[in-house]
């Protein structure tokens, strides 16, 4: 058995669980915050059999798309100065982790 940590942009959290329940896989959806943009994000916790690891895996490719957006973006000068100018950054994807699971049991 193995357990796939997902985490998603928010943009794209819903549709990736729509398409992962769809399929009949268990998904435990958690609200967090990444570090880069501090924009939200959804870490998804699925729990599965290994035969169908590559599958859920391109479930959650499907469904979670890069895209570029524009964001402000600051610069300090010295002398107390700031400038602010936007920049085009990566954002979507998502970031999955698979670990093995020693034991399950569901009470």
């Amino acid at each position: 058995m193995k357990l796939i940590l997902a985490i998603v942009s928010n943009d794209d959290s819903s549709a990736v669980s729509n398409a992962l329940t769809k399929e009949n896989y268990q998904v435990t959806r958690l609200a967090t915050t990444g570090g880069f943009l501090r924009a939200g994000n959804t870490t998804m916790i699925v729990g599965c059999d290994d035969d169908k690891v590559e599958h859920a895996i391109e479930l959650i490719g499907s469904e979670s798309k890069r895209r570029t957006e524009v964001v402000p973006s600051t610069a300090a000068y010295d002398l107390g100065r700031y400038a602010s100018f936007p920049v085009e950054v990566q954002v979507g994807g998502a970031t999955i982790f698979v670990l093995n699971v020693d034991q399950f049991h569901k009470l």
